[in-house]
């Protein structure tokens, strides 16, 4: 069973009764989930953002935007305009295919993986989990990689506090540290 389905089934009636709402539309959800990569110092290397976007196109199946820097800031030496990030937004089904192959494969392949920390919630229920290294992601070939980035998932929910959203993950199978 599908990740999505078992959420329909299973873990929304589950919480509907755990937060006594009487309608399936007040159950928080996963609303989109957001890969970004931050290039950092390497804004003028033209070769290390396309290896950053041919990577999160491999892992996501979706082609990522480039995110230009809004204001020049001169201690870090960016431009109005400059290459600062690269990311991909994704919903639907694709959303929940990523999640699954987030919790399934991913995490167990992330090295001395502890469980992940409960500090990534912000006020209103969203989370997020940093990456040092994109190897863990079961489309990236090792020996096929030039330059190791990390990158940060931000999954955007519709609980509008830090229990409600960490009730959500765990219940859809998050492996959070105790």
């Amino acid at each position: 069973m599908s990740l999505h389905e078992q959420f329909k089934t299973t873990i929304m009636p589950e919480l509907q009764k755990t937060f006594g709402l009487k309608n399936r539309m007040q159950v928080p959800s996963v609303r989109k989930v957001v890969l970004n990569v931050g290039v950092g110092k390497f804004t003028k290397e033209k070769q290390y953002i396309e290896n950053v976007e041919h990577t999160l196109q491999r892992i996501t199946g979706l082609k990522p935007v480039r995110t230009k820097a809004r204001t020049s800031i001169s201690n870090f030496k960016i431009r109005e305009g400059n290459i600062v990030g690269v990311c991909v937004t994704l919903r639907g089904k694709r959303m929940y295919d990523f999640l699954e192959k987030l919790l399934r494969v991913t995490l167990p392949r992330v090295r001395d993986f502890r469980g992940i920390s409960k500090k990534g919630f912000d006020a209103r229920g969203n989370y997020t989990l940093g990456f040092k290294e994109h190897l863990a992601f079961p489309e990236i070939k090792a020996d096929e990689v030039d330059f190791i980035h990390g990158l940060e998932i931000t999954i955007h929910t519709s609980a509008r506090s830090k229990e409600r959203g960490l009730q959500l993950l765990t219940a859809m199978g998050f492996p959070f540290a105790s």
